[in-house]
């Protein structure tokens, strides 16, 4: 199994923020506390254990325990559970929404990044135990970004066939409606002995569970519960009952509104755009098939759209009594998340790194310790059938990364007989012109103007006949491209990243368990790099 490497920088598919923050640039040290280094964790294993409760510790291993009471774990995973009531246990986190089928393949590499990140920790800290963590989304309510996944070109959309179903949390969705999914798959995945294994796997978790939260805690149990992993749903009475202070301190003081506001104009003036921006109470009130902004007008708390509302007293008599009606947005979700968690790290894509950027100044407001953030792997995988042919068309992988119209731009300069690259003949032309100015500016500067009129019209004509010469090549080495542009629409599905478009259920059907195997071996979290696997 051949690995390669690009920078994220040269893939072109990540932000500048991103990629400074992984060129540590100074000027951003002040949005987080540690660089995702080996030896930066022993401080942030320090802080975490000095700060996080034995009692915070009791109340997530019952939660835990009681969500597997009906799942079939491994031995390692009940370990890794046990194993947090110890002051010297911690987690390395990831979240992710509860797309249907996982969602787009970076959802494994998500996951497995976590895992790998543990086993490099033990290593280097035997005396401390690490935990994968995957924290389900359970509370998000967009229907609509999680009912789909794609599947070699197409979308298989779950049919909201409940009128209702894209109200409230997502998590606590039922699964009515996904049986006629499974009889699409079948369709789609046909036979063999791995199509038949990815068919039972959607079976049992989404036929066989009565809402989307547990039906996705099945899903990732058993694609990963041999590595330990640990799942868990927040969306819990228990668990909200151990975050009543900082929620009481949101409500009240307003605190993520006047720190991420904060920090907000700190980002934009070293000129990167903002994620989120927070509303002045950063709760929603979540009951059924609700889940609505909460907001406070003269000193009346309410829910937004609705008739429920309440004195201040009685608001936190409320939260003191049902926790569990209170849910974090995506400003407060990350708080929460370090409320009940010995977490270190937390590992996400670019745009949830660029918000978290957001938040330090509210974990600080809150006296709540911020995690080492991590970029997670991203992977571009290739069959062995795709890297021959990528071989025999003399296509470099930095190349495949390349815009579509770059792309075959390049491709045309590399193959054709003919040399359709103007580049020099326009630098000569803008010496020759160089020599015009000075002459001017010697005799008469009234044609300076005129000079460069003429500087303009000729470049521009050299590029419009480079141009011209470029869609005759095109024309004339059509089949040519199109080998190429085939292959790269293989590797970037609609001209986007394959990690964010393919379901891994297209490489599970040639691969199998291997999949697994293979990301596993290869994928090295803290390498700070965009890894390419053949397989």
């Amino acid at each position: 199994m051949p690995t390669d490497c690009i920078s994220f920088r040269d893939t072109n598919y990540f932000s500048d923020f991103i990629c400074d923050y992984l060129d540590e640039k100074p000027e951003l040290k002040s949005l987080y506390n540690r660089f995702p280094k080996l030896e930066n964790f022993e401080a942030q294993i320090e802080e975490k254990q000095t700060s996080f409760e034995s009692q915070s510790r009791t109340v997530l291993v019952e939660v835990l325990k009681k969500q597997y009471q009906k799942l079939e774990t491994s031995e390692l995973t009940l370990q890794n559970i046990k194993s947090l009531e110890s002051k010297h246990t911690f987690t390395i986190t990831t979240g992710h929404q509860l797309n249907l089928f996982t969602g787009p393949l970076y959802f494994l590499h998500k996951i497995i990044s976590t895992i790998n990140l543990t086993k490099e920790l033990k290593e280097v800290y035997p005396d401390y135990n690490f935990v994968p963590m995957y924290w389900m989304a359970s509370e998000d309510h967009d229907f609509d970004e999680i009912n789909y996944f794609n599947f070699k070109g197409k979308k298989i959309q779950w049919p909201n066939k409940v009128e209702d179903n894209d109200a409230g949390a997502v998590g606590r969705l039922t699964t009515e409606g996904l049986d006629a999914v499974y009889d699409i798959i079948s369709s789609e995945f046909g036979p063999g002995k791995y199509a038949e294994q990815l068919k039972t796997l959607f079976k049992e978790a989404y036929l066989n569970h009565n809402n989307l939260a547990d039906a996705t805690r099945y899903l990732a149990n058993a694609l990963f519960a041999d590595y330990g992993l640990v799942v868990i749903d927040a969306d819990n009475s228990e668990l909200k009952r151990v975050f009543i202070p900082q929620m009481t301190k949101e409500l009240l003081e307003r605190v993520a509104f006047k720190t991420v506001n904060e920090k907000n104009n700190e980002i934009e003036t070293l000129g990167y755009n903002v994620q989120v921006n927070p509303r002045e109470i950063n709760l929603f009130y979540i009951n059924g098939k609700l889940r609505e902004r909460i907001i406070e007008v003269n000193g009346v708390f309410s829910v937004l759209d609705t008739d429920i509302s309440w004195t201040k007293d009685e608001l936190l008599k409320h939260l003191e009594e049902a926790p569990e009606c209170f849910s974090p947005n995506v400003i407060m979700r990350p708080l929460y998340q370090e409320v009940i968690l010995p977490n270190l790290c937390y590992i996400g894509g670019g745009g949830e790194m660029a918000y978290w950027f957001q938040l330090k100044s509210n974990f600080e407001a809150q006296d709540v310790v911020f995690p080492i953030l991590l970029l997670r792997n991203s992977v571009l995988i290739k069959t062995e059938k795709q890297a021959k042919k990528q071989e025999s068309l003399d296509i470099s992988d930095k190349d495949l990364f390349l815009k579509r119209d770059s792309f075959i731009n390049k491709r045309v300069r590399k193959i054709s007989n003919i040399d359709i690259d103007f580049s020099d003949q326009i630098k000569h032309l803008e010496k020759q012109f160089e020599d015009l100015f000075k002459l001017a500016k010697q005799t008469d500067t009234s044609f300076i103007g005129a000079i460069k009129a003429q500087e303009v019209k000729q470049i521009k004509g050299l590029k419009h006949l480079e141009k011209r010469l470029l869609t005759a090549q095109k024309k004339k080495l059509a089949d040519e491209i199109s080998r190429a542009t085939d292959l790269q629409e293989q590797l970037f599905p609609r001209q986007s990243l394959q990690e964010r478009n393919t379901n891994f259920s297209e490489l599970y059907l040639e691969f199998g368990d291997n999949l697994i195997l293979e990301l596993i071996k290869a994928l090295q979290p803290l390498r700070g790099d965009f890894t390419i696997i053949k397989l």
